[in-house]
């Protein structure tokens, strides 16, 4: 994807056609959980034949929206980065005005769902809030970063991770919520902790994250809103 920065006219018509076509739109809703899946499974999530599918998925690569992996024999395809996922959500927060927003009918999506492979909804933003009240998360000059004491809190909650002294989140704005939820690699990080520590588990059949009891209780422990 283009820098932002640098973004032209042309190139942001480039950007908008690419979108236009509801069954390229599909396939990058389908991959907004940071999966990487194969023509044939976008295909069938845009329903369209595996021949319009693949001449799709060429316009997305060329576009720089997707990133191919090859593996053996097979091909899969994924978003190109978080930019591109925080650029899908910007754009549904604009389009959506706020009184069609989830509600009851679909309140798990709202109140925790992943964003390219990091917490988002409800939980996620009250998440990012405790870390920012309790000063654990500070800005730097290359993103958000976690203090030690941020670092050690999460630990002693039974939260483990890797060094992550060297690793940087930046601010997601929630198309939900419409308030900020923490992204970039330290979201990712700090989600996948939450998974192995059984905080958390995916729904088999969209992007709902299930938050279990253990979880709850521990998150609230740390100052986060659960309720």
């Amino acid at each position: 994807m283009h820098d932002a920065g640098a973004i032209n006219r042309y190139q942001l018509a480039e950007l908008g056609s690419l979108l236009a076509e509801p069954a390229r739109a599909a396939m990058l809703l389908a991959l907004t959980d940071g999966t990487s899946r194969p023509a044939g499974e976008l295909a069938r999530a845009a329903g369209v034949t595996p021949a319009t599918a693949s001449a799709h998925l060429r316009r997305l690569l060329d576009g720089g929206l997707l990133a191919l992996h090859v593996q053996g024999r097979h091909r899969y395809y994924r978003l190109a980065d978080d930019r591109v996922a925080s650029m899908l959500e910007s754009l549904s927060l604009a389009r959506i005005p706020a009184h069609a927003l989830p509600t009851k009918g679909n309140a798990q999506l709202r109140r925790a769902r992943y964003c390219y492979r990091h917490l988002a909804g409800e939980l996620g933003v009250a998440f990012c809030a405790a870390l920012l009240r309790n000063d654990w998360l500070r800005t730097g000059t290359r993103g958000l970063q976690l203090e030690i004491t941020g670092v050690d809190a999460l630990a002693s909650h039974g939260l483990q991770f890797v060094d992550v002294s060297r690793v940087y989140g930046r601010s997601c704005l929630d198309w939900t919520e419409r308030r900020m939820h923490l992204g970039g690699p330290l979201g990712v990080t700090l989600t996948s902790a939450m998974f192995e520590a059984g905080w958390l588990r995916r729904s088999p059949r969209n992007r709902v994250l299930i938050p279990s009891a253990d979880g709850l209780r521990r998150l609230s422990e740390l100052g986060v809103d659960v309720s």
